[in-house]
């Protein structure tokens, strides 16, 4: 079985990559740094003895989810396992960054995240059999001031990846939320939250436990994956609070 990742370069990503090789899957890898992507691919090689395919693409530009596909198809290769991980944020005020920025985040969070469930799903439903993994955030769960842009995006993720998988599940095709919480990741430096409490070096889950998690809930079919006890109480309280309360605390934690 052939599985394909976003952002395999580094992280979740990569992590969810290693672990879906460990179980099998020859890999399709894709992200923009074509270096990190074939040392990696090597490195799973050796270990796993899979197959590798490297994509190196900027999923944030219009028209990157077409051409990843036809990449794909001219690999010869059907992909039974779409894990849609890349994506980036930006902590501060709203207006802190230019459009040009929170275009590129909306693009890649959301529109080349749809396109690229859209396109590799139909040939999923025809063969009766697939998983789908979307990568949202526990930021998913309310509004975050100073994360204003992103946590909606990862709300949309949320939300769009909830509804096709009741559309889905009677297909043979599993689609399941990924939201983690504050990891050990890349994330933190490219969203400038470097010294804010949220990605305090100490409370920061490790990448590659949080991608088996994911890959063992994946497989039993859950629909939403909150890895990490605390992650899952602060979930379950963005749903009870008032919304105001919701928003009071989020700004505290992440300042």
């Amino acid at each position: 079985m052939n599985a394909l990742v976003t952002g395999a370069s580094y992280g979740i990503g990569r992590e969810i990559a290693r672990a879906l090789a460990k179980r099998g899957f020859n890999l399709v890898l894709v992200a923009r740094s074509a270096d990190k992507l074939i040392a990696f691919s090597k490195d799973v090689k050796i270990t796993y003895g899979v197959d590798c395919y490297i994509v190196s693409a900027d999923l944030s530009i219009s028209g990157a989810a077409e051409d990843v596909f036809n990449k794909v198809k001219s690999f010869g290769v059907h992909i039974d396992l779409l894990v849609n991980d890349a994506g980036f944020g930006k902590f501060g005020n709203f207006l802190k960054f230019d459009l040009d920025t929170y275009e590129k985040m909306i693009n890649l969070n959301v529109l080349t995240l749809t396109k690229l469930t859209y396109l590799f799903s139909r040939e999923m439903i025809k063969n009766k059999r697939g998983w789908i993994l979307n990568v949202a955030s526990t930021a998913a769960f309310q509004p975050i001031p100073n994360f204003a842009v992103y946590a909606a995006t990862k709300a949309y993720v949320k939300s769009f990846s909830n509804a096709i998988y009741y559309q889905m599940q009677n297909n043979g095709v599993t689609v399941s939320t990924l939201c983690p919480g504050p990891t050990r990741t890349n994330f933190g430096k490219t969203a400038e939250t470097i010294g804010t409490h949220m990605f305090n070096p100490s409370g920061l889950m490790d990448p590659g436990k949080v991608a088996e998690v994911a890959i063992k809930n994946l497989f039993k079919g859950k629909v939403c994956i909150i890895p990490g006890f605390l992650n899952n109480i602060l979930s379950l309280l963005a749903k009870i609070f008032p919304l105001n309360i919701v928003m009071f605390i989020t700004n505290r934690i992440v300042k």
